[in-house]
């Protein structure tokens, strides 16, 4: 096991005051340490989760040749575990923004998925399912989520155990995907949708819906469980083109009807490639985006206290020049750490849902080209952790805050 190293530490003294814009900070210091990471080279595309147990995952692409493999490690007692190999494949739709998730149970339970391409055209692929029934020792053999039979895009997905089940969302383009007698060539005409379904403990669905018919192409959904039940966020597309974040509950066996969480009446023809990001404890949860109305770049953050129901007034956290690429833990109910991209600069920023905010934290320098991807957020005990790709020496990084 590759153990943490003390690179170098970063204090910032979060002192209870006011500042030049009247608003109050919280107070605490807070350090951030770079660590070992277990990732090797030619890696990129991390994530991270934590089971009920606070057992942080780490899982990631590495690439040889045309053969890609995802991989994952196991953060406990301030160590990684060794990399182990979940699946390898030489047809992988490999992609900065729609990057492989893993989820585990705390049970040894734990379903993963990569993506795999189902035809020459750009972007038509498949989401596969791999399951483990035994920590991640071994994995099952590939399976397609979706049973639609498109050669489409199906992908952006989001993963987390519910009960003792698995709830997983994703974007499925099967509408948009030319049908054989319509006279053309393979393309794009018809809607996104978002679908959801609960895969049991082997990754088989059990049960699926359709959650909305019309949702913007190619940003990432999000997904927490809450008191109430599983609780999904995601880009939304009107038919004037307004891309703003909408919500959708699983409340007694049934969905709700999709609802903007804030009218940021953002115009845009294209999909911007930036989803939000969610966390809950019981049913007071968080939810982070980026918007950019009239031009306006914004990351914000904005509080539910009755599992997503109704929301609270956003809060705005960027210092002018944001792009985005979101995260969100909450630390307790009434407290977030909220991390994005100002420039090519990781930020981290303490939010209360009163408003109290107290003073960014730059996490790491990274890159603002596709290629460093979307930085990933996760809380271990008392630890946040950090994941992004180095671009340049193309190495998975990894830092730790304690908070």
């Amino acid at each position: 096991m590759k153990k943490l190293i003390t690179s170098f530490v970063v204090l910032a003294t979060l002192v209870a005051c006011t500042n030049s814009n009247n608003e109050k900070t919280t107070g605490k210091d807070m350090s951030v340490r770079m660590l070992s990471s277990p990732a090797g080279d030619s890696c990129a595309e991390p994530y991270l989760f934590t089971d009920k147990n606070g057992i942080a995952y780490l899982s990631w692409i590495e690439k040889k040749g045309k053969e890609s493999a995802l991989k994952f490690s196991v953060f406990s007692k301030d160590q990684w575990s060794p990399a182990v190999t979940i699946a390898v494949g030489n047809n992988w739709f490999v992609n900065w923004a729609d990057y492989p998730l893993i989820a585990a149970d705390g049970n040894k339970n734990m379903v993963a998925h990569f993506l795999e391409k189902s035809d020459t055209a750009k972007f038509t692929y498949d989401i596969k399912l791999v399951a483990s029934t035994d920590a991640g020792k071994t994995w099952s053999t590939p399976a397609t989520l979706h049973d639609d039979g498109k050669k489409a895009e199906h992908g952006f997905v989001s993963i987390s155990p519910f009960n003792d089940q698995f709830f997983i969302s994703w974007l499925d383009g099967r509408k948009t995907a030319m049908e054989p007698d319509a006279g053309q060539h393979e393309g794009h005409h018809g809607e996104m949708t978002l679908r959801a379904a609960l895969l049991n403990k082997s990754g088989t669905k059990t049960n699926e819906w359709e959650l909305d018919g019309r949702i913007c192409d190619c940003c990432q959904t999000s997904c927490t469980i809450t008191a109430n039940g599983p609780v999904l966020i995601y880009r939304d597309r009107s038919e004037e083109e307004v891309r703003d974040i909408s919500i959708v509950r699983f409340i007694g066996g049934e969905w709700t009807k999709p609802k903007t969480i804030f009218p940021d009446q953002w115009k845009i023809a294209g999909c911007p490639v930036n989803g939000p990001r969610i966390d809950a404890i019981n049913n007071s949860l968080a939810v982070a985006w980026f918007s950019m109305p009239e031009n306006k770049a914004q990351v914000k953050i904005i509080f539910s206290d009755d599992g997503g129901a109704t929301f609270k007034v956003p809060i705005q956290v960027d210092e002018g020049k944001p792009i985005g690429r979101v995260d969100v833990v909450m630390l307790n109910e009434k407290m977030a750490i909220i991390s994005w991209m100002e420039g090519s600069t990781i930020k981290a920023l303490k939010v209360n849902s009163d408003g109290t905010k107290g003073v960014a934290i730059n996490i790491a320098t990274s890159s603002d080209s596709r290629s460093s991807g979307f930085p990933q957020m996760t809380k271990a005990g008392n630890n946040l952790i950090f994941a992004w790709t180095d671009s340049k020496s193309k190495k998975i990084k990894l830092a730790s805050l304690i908070y």
